[in-house]
């Protein structure tokens, strides 16, 4: 278990991750410093707790937004190629 220091508006957060989760971990916290630093320039000064909460909404907010994915023709006979795969195997 490692500990990464994140850098989130100026204040840093100590947060674990598995050994080897260094980078994408301090990739994800750039990704979230710069959301919020975006939303403090279109709004202002906000206490950190109002920054967090405006952030998570804004985030889920966008996950939420996001197209679902769509399954390739590719996708659905790798999906079926398992089905019949599990049948067989239930079948014996």
């Amino acid at each position: 278990m490692s500990v990464v220091s994140i850098p989130i508006v100026n204040k840093n957060y100590p947060m674990g991750c598995e050994d080897g989760q260094e980078a994408r971990l301090l990739e994800l916290g750039k990704m979230v410093d710069t959301r919020a630093r975006q939303i403090l320039d279109k709004i202002g000064p906000l206490p950190e707790s109002a920054l967090l909460a405006t952030l998570c909404i804004v985030l889920a907010d966008e996950v939420r937004s996001r197209p679902a994915p769509v399954a390739t023709e590719a996708d659905l006979k790798e999906i079926l190629a398992r089905i019949r795969e599990i049948k067989h195997k239930i079948s014996q």
